[in-house]
């Protein structure tokens, strides 16, 4: 009998079982993560987000909201890239930066459409005179502050949990770098990338069994570690950061996230730390049949999780930054791992836009994450922390 929490790998290829434990379907609701992105496409089309180039090139962007909300401005950094004309800035807090005025642009984003970080934004760019582009639910307070203030505003359909929520936040963030001149995506590009995670979520649906299904594989590689995510560029960064946000919010893992320039400059001493080389490689001879008392705990252990974001020489995407620097600190931090025992996992980008290939990472990782959760019978959406802490905060005086 497994003790309370813990995997068992065995229900991963029992689909009707792991769906109990996914109250919310949230399996369901990251399968269509491509129908998600198009949909959100058009609904940006029919926004009229042409008319901010008319106005000219803004000093600024902030992409202003929390969570999944903020992680669309990473995003919009990312594929604007080195060479964007103008800094892109993903604000996490209420409000807008001091030095925001009639210069910038500022784009609220909420899920919900009532995140106070958003609305706070949204009002503050109203009152300093910036232009505002609001992203968030129909009929929600955001929209409401965005027609008092005449700005465009991007009605994507609610999904619960906003984690759910990415492309459909992402794809108006995108265009709307796009109409001020950030970035040069296409509706190609957006094709390909919601292509490709149809591929995706077909590749790791709940009927594929784990020996096809590189999502449930990942998991199992997860499962009873403490996962380092590091990426090999700008972009596989941000996948990295996203991968993060997933194994907490959905399985509860404690996830160290970063780029590998970051963890050359000192992070990867964590492989010879007490939970990489110190705990000693896993006795690949101990007896499978013993029981925990007879065999005692395997010491817990780090497993590194690799995104490599290399483009193939030739067709590297307009506006990409050069990886070739990482490709070869990648290569060594695999060798690194293999050689003091430290489990490893690689995740290449596929694809030839920079969207295209983001989504070939993230998605992968978005079902793994869920998985892992299910493995150890871990409903998703059941947060007993999360809602204490918004109770007890509300009872509180600010």
């Amino acid at each position: 009998m497994s003790a309370p929490g813990a995997f068992v790998a065995e229900r991963l290829d029992n689909p009707d079982g792991l769906l109990e434990f996914d109250s919310a379907q949230l399996l369901r609701g990251i399968a269509g993560a491509g129908a998600q992105l198009r949909e959100a496409s058009q609904l940006t089309a029919e926004a009229g987000l042409h008319q901010l180039g008319d106005e000219g090139r803004p000093r600024s962007v902030v992409v202003a909201g929390v969570g999944t909300a903020a992680r669309t401005g990473d995003i919009l950094a990312a594929v604007a890239g080195p060479r964007c004309p103008v800094p892109v800035l993903a604000h996490r807090s209420a409000g807008i930066p001091g030095w925001v005025g009639a210069a910038d642009v500022v784009i609220a984003v909420s899920a919900s459409g009532r995140g106070p970080e958003a609305i706070a934004a949204a009002d503050a760019a109203a009152a300093r005179g910036a232009r505002l582009v609001a992203i968030g639910a129909p009929d929600s307070e955001l929209q409401s502050y965005a027609e008092r203030a005449r700005a465009p505003f991007v009605p994507v359909p609610r999904r619960r949990p906003a984690w759910v929520s990415l492309w459909g936040l992402t794809a108006p963030v995108l265009l709307t770098g796009r109409a001020l001149g950030l970035t040069s995506i296409t509706e190609t590009d957006i094709a390909e990338a919601a292509t490709r995670l149809d591929a995706d979520a077909d590749r790791c649906r709940p009927t594929a069994e784990t020996f096809v299904n590189p999502a449930k594989t990942l998991a199992m590689d997860l499962a009873g570690t403490i996962p380092v995510v590091w990426g090999s560029s700008r972009l596989a960064t941000v996948a990295a950061s996203r991968m993060a946000d997933s194994l907490a919010a959905n399985a509860r893992y404690p996830t160290s996230s970063g780029g590998l320039l970051e963890a050359s400059r000192g992070r990867v001493g964590l492989l010879d730390g007490i939970y990489g080389s110190v705990a000693g490689p896993k006795d690949i001879f101990a007896d499978p049949f013993l029981d925990e008392e007879q065999k005692g705990p395997d010491p817990t252990r780090l497993r590194v999780v690799l995104l490599r974001d290399e483009p193939d020489a030739g067709v590297e995407p307009e506006g990409a930054e050069p990886v070739r620097p990482d490709s070869a600190r990648a290569d060594v931090v695999e060798e690194l791992a293999r050689e003091r025992g430290v489990g490893i996992s690689v995740i290449n980008a596929e694809g030839v836009s920079l969207l295209e290939r983001l989504a070939s990472l993230v998605g992968l990782a978005d079902f793994a994450s869920l998985y892992l959760a299910l493995g150890h019978g871990i409903d998703p959406v059941v947060v007993p922390a999360v809602t204490e802490l918004k109770e007890r905060s509300a009872r509180r005086p600010a």
